[in-house]
Order: structure tokens, then sequence, then C-alpha cells
């Protein structure tokens, strides 16, 4: 009955195919788009440093108490600690993907600071650090001297003074860190002699653009 009248009337049924096509692509202009969508859980990071004890001692003395606490904090999935023979504790706390990043990390960071009572007092003393992370990777910035003029040193000090402070203040970028000993090279798209890897984090993109 509907496609008869379509079929009689050609030019109705054109305009109203014009409208329908113009209508969708207005619609689609105010439609909300990730650009970078939620893929992995939100990580929040928990690292402290016991120099001199073993990675038994700091898993007992120093995991333990942060993992009671911070367990069963809202939206948690699932968490994992590493304790190494240096005196280095590292605990990734993983939550929902629609969990708020800066949320989470003060959720975190309250769980944390119920714990420091029972740490020992070397380690509140060197501080316990609780910041957001990701592990997906944005960027690999390689920094090399073509004619030889500098050395690896010296590009590394140029790095970490002037580059890695500009990434940390790019909004949306979370992290930034040199990756590598300075004085290490690596390949990075046929460049022979990169000193230094400069690798930043995106989680707060990520959040950004929800």
């Amino acid at each position: 009955m509907i496609s008869s009248v379509f079929i009689r009337r050609p030019i109705t049924s054109t305009v109203l195919s014009i409208v329908i096509v113009i209508v969708g692509l207005v619609s689609m202009l105010g439609l909300p788009i990730n650009q970078y969508p939620s893929i992995t859980p939100v990580q929040v990071s928990v690292s402290a440093s016991y120099p001199g004890a073993d990675a038994e001692t700091v898993a007992n003395t120093v995991a333990a108490p942060i993992e009671n606490q911070v367990n069963g904090v809202d939206n948690m999935l699932y968490m994992q600690s590493t304790s190494s023979a240096t005196g280095q504790m590292t605990l990734t706390v993983y939550f929902d993907i629609d969990t708020d990043p800066d949320t989470a990390e003060v959720q975190v960071n309250n769980r944390v600071n119920i714990a420091l009572p029972e740490l020992p007092d070397t380690v509140r003393s060197t501080g316990v650090k609780v910041e957001k992370r990701s592990s997906s990777i944005l960027m690999l910035i390689g920094i090399s001297s073509p004619d030889g003029r500098y050395d690896e040193q010296y590009i590394g000090n140029y790095a970490n003074l002037y580059i890695l402070d500009a990434l940390k203040r790019v909004p949306g970028a979370n992290q930034a860190q040199i990756m590598g000993l300075v004085g290490t090279r690596y390949p990075f798209k046929g460049i022979e002699d990169v000193q230094v890897r400069v690798v930043a984090d995106v989680l707060l993109v990520v959040t950004t653009f929800r």
C-alpha cells in the first residue's frame, strides 16, 4: 500500500530521500565519537622502596599491608604486585573500564594512607607513590646527534631537563619517561644511533575523549 504511493509519485519519493539523507548527515555531526575508545581496564600503580630488604621481606612488610587495605576498593577487578630483591615493590590495581581514573587514583591513595602506619619507617621516609598508568603507548621519540657532536650523557640530560617535562605538560598525556639507560643504543625506524627513547602513556587522553 505505502510502496504503491511512492511508485506513483517519484518526485515525492526523491524529496523524502533527500530530506532523510540531510537529516542523517546533520545528526551524524552531533554524535559523540571516541577518538581513543576504552579497550583496557583502568590501572593505578602503587610503588614503594625498602632499601636493603630482600624480596620476601618487601612482600611481607610492604606489599602485604598495602594489599590488605587496597583490596575491595570500588570497581576493582583484580590486582597484582611484584617485589624485587633490590627492595622495590610495585602494586598494580585494575579497575572496570568505565571507572574514572582520577577517582580510582584518589580511592587507592586513601587506602594506601591507611596502610602507612603499618609500613617500616624507611619506607615511609622514602614515600609511597600512587599514580594512574596505562599499558598503551602513544608515542616513541628517538633522539640522536647526527654529527656525533654530543655524547649519550649530554643527550640524556637534555631530554630529562627539557623534553621530558614538556611532554608531561601536554594536555591528556598521563606519563612520560625515559626508557633504558642513558648510553644504551636502540634501533628506531632506521636510525642507527638513538640514545634515548621517551615514552608517553595516554590514560588521560582515553578518559578525556569519552
